[in-house]
């Protein structure tokens, strides 16, 4: 662990006595926790529950198992004729999967293996939906049916993939040497003397984070970081940011070319940045309301002493730390307020990026968030304190297992290309940890219950409705977001009536967010709602929405300067109020997982 130079008051809660557990709740705690790595960290009773359910149900239908018969009849005569033909599909489109796209896929018999392939996937999309399933349980089956037909992809295995064999001959094996290098590094864990080389290309503070800037405050969760002003004059109004507390805020201050800070800063805006503490096992009580106290309400009220408690704040959050601002927001609207409201600056507007505030729909990261997955989650998170990094990405490479696990292991060991590293993917590989109170509090509170679009999270005791946020809201979704469906980030039009220009832009979670100006290929929708303006379907609005060319950063910077006064002389960052440079000292806490 990376030692802390300041000393830090402790946090509210590290002294809580941790509840009473018997030695037989003890017992199925370290069974749970034992068998949790076998499973990749989910829950085989979720599992063994899914299985059943279809199993059942399809035990209980003949009708719908002569179905099934019939369907699987006609896709393996499919195939066999394909192969009798000797049909080489050397004029077909080419195919969309890109594990099969490659001409050599076209001659028989691979051009086979790969129609038997997709039309078993064709079979198991079918097979996986029985009438009388449960909803979750009939995503859950067909979501692992597809993880086991990825698996068995011929495409995974030199025998049966002709692009591995082909490659075999050219390199004469060379290749296929330097995969088994590659997956040595892999399974030791000790990287080749290249690839500790290219590790040392993005280092923190000195290749990425390295925006100039000052922390001006810091307490035991966080540090605030502003940016020193680039241009002579700047808007009043400072922009606060809120990163998810699940990855380190740099996601916003990679390189100086793909930094969205340096972006904001050379446009003229004030900017503040929070930098979260990572966690450990002393932290293990820490709660959501600590977050939002000491995170969100505390930053602001440290904004309000930099610039006064009358200049407002433009305040943007990112995935989860844009649901933490949106639950801020709403506590600040209510008619009594908060704690501390008088000594904070008023919220000018709300940027919400890849944020959901409705979680009744959060897509396939919804699958592993049940009772269940919870439960398991609880006993290994109550063992060692918190959640690691490492098994929070176990759930990642899940959703995208065909592109994380099976087609970058046949590059990087069947071929030996290794994937070039890049500032996003060093960031990626920075993980943090999360306390084990708080991640049980808010699986539960937003994902499982769905209480913020219940109107029935509770801040300080009392419930909070996002019904009572009145400020200008520009929220952004991503066209391929399996963390954040863009269609779920779009529900709180009906939350709310608050005027909310909403952007999708193309795209994934991180790569569509991190799309500065001139990045090739980028392309966004944008669209306002009046406040108070009709309920629009998601499908209907990405119907009429205009589309534009480029990258949504200007778009929003226009936003923001729009709601902004005109700007004034820029003025240095105090140096009595600096405690340390950015990108200050609690982004630099790693730990070994």
């Amino acid at each position: 662990m990376a030692k802390r130079t300041t000393p830090t008051p402790p946090l509210p809660g590290q002294d809580a006595a941790p509840s009473t557990e018997t030695p037989t709740q003890k017992l199925d705690r370290l069974t749970q926790a034992a068998i949790a790595p076998l499973t990749g960290g989910l829950s085989p009773v979720s599992l063994g529950l899914a299985a059943a359910d279809w199993a059942w149900h399809l035990a209980l239908s003949p009708g719908r198992q002569l179905e099934l018969a019939a369907l699987a009849a006609r896709l393996a005569g499919e195939t066999l004729r394909s192969a009798v033909s000797g049909t080489d599909e050397a004029t077909a489109p080419p195919d969309e999967d890109p594990r099969f796209r490659h001409p050599a896929w076209s001659q028989w018999p691979f051009s086979q293996m790969r129609a038997g392939f997709h039309n078993t996937e064709a079979f198991w999309r079918e097979a996986a939906q029985v009438s009388g399933m449960t909803a979750h349980h009939a995503d859950l089956t067909q979501f692992f049916a597809r993880q086991w037909l990825d698996m068995l992809s011929p495409a995974n295995r030199p025998a049966t993939n002709p692009v591995v064999q082909r490659d075999m001959l050219e390199s004469g094996g060379a290749h296929l040497r330097k995969g088994l290098q590659h997956w040595l590094a892999d399974a030791t864990g000790v990287p080749t003397p290249g690839e500790a080389e290219q590790v040392k290309r993005f280092r923190v503070g000195q290749d990425v984070a390295v925006t100039p800037g000052k922390v001006v405050y810091r307490n035991a969760l966080i540090e605030l970081i502003r940016y020193a002003p680039q241009t002579a004059k700047v808007h009043p109004e400072p922009v606060l940011i809120v990163p998810s507390w699940i990855m380190k805020f740099y996601i916003l201050d990679l390189s100086p070319h793909n930094s969205l800070v340096r972006y904001l800063v050379g446009q003229g805006h004030t900017v503040y940045m929070l930098s979260w503490r990572n966690p450990d096992a002393q932290d293990a009580q820490l709660t959501m309301d600590d977050y939002l106290r000491l995170g969100v309400l505390d930053a602001l009220q440290a904004v309000g002493a930099q610039h006064g408690t009358k200049v407002p704040v433009h305040a943007m959050g990112y995935c989860l730390g844009g649901t933490l601002l949106a639950i801020a927001a709403a506590a600040l609207a209510r008619e009594t307020g908060v704690q501390g409201q008088n000594q904070m600056p008023p919220l000018q507007s709300l940027t919400l990026l890849a944020a959901q505030t409705d979680f009744s729909e959060p897509g396939e990261l919804g699958l592993f968030i049940d009772e269940g997955q919870i439960a398991l989650l609880d006993h290994i998170t109550r063992g060692q304190g918190y959640l690691s990094g490492k098994q929070m990405a176990g759930s990642f490479e899940f959703l995208h297992s065909r592109d994380l696990v099976w087609a970058r292991r046949m590059r990087e060991y069947l071929l030996g290309e290794r994937d070039q590293p890049n500032d996003l993917m060093a960031w990626n590989a920075d993980t943090t940890r999360m306390p084990a109170r708080m991640h049980h509090e808010y699986l539960v509170a937003l994902y499982l219950n769905n209480a913020l679009a219940a109107h029935s999270y509770r801040v300080e005791g009392r419930a909070v409705s996002l019904g009572d946020i009145s400020l200008p809201v520009f929220m952004v979704g991503t066209q391929r977001d399996h963390v954040s469906p863009w269609r779920s980030v779009y529900k709180l039009h009906h939350l709310c009536d608050a005027e909310i220009t909403f952007v999708l832009t193309s795209g994934g979670h991180n790569a569509g967010i991190i799309s500065e100006p001139g990045h090739a290929h980028r392309s966004y929708q944008m669209d306002t709602r009046r406040a108070q303006g009709a309920w629009v379907e998601p499908d209907a609005w990405a119907d009429r929405a205009p589309q534009h060319e480029g990258s949504w950063w200007p778009a929003w910077q226009g936003w923001l300067a729009a709601r902004s006064s005109a700007p004034q002389k820029a003025q240095p960052i105090s140096a009595r109020s600096a405690l340390c440079d950015a990108p200050g000292e609690y982004v630099l806490q790693r730990y070994q997982e």
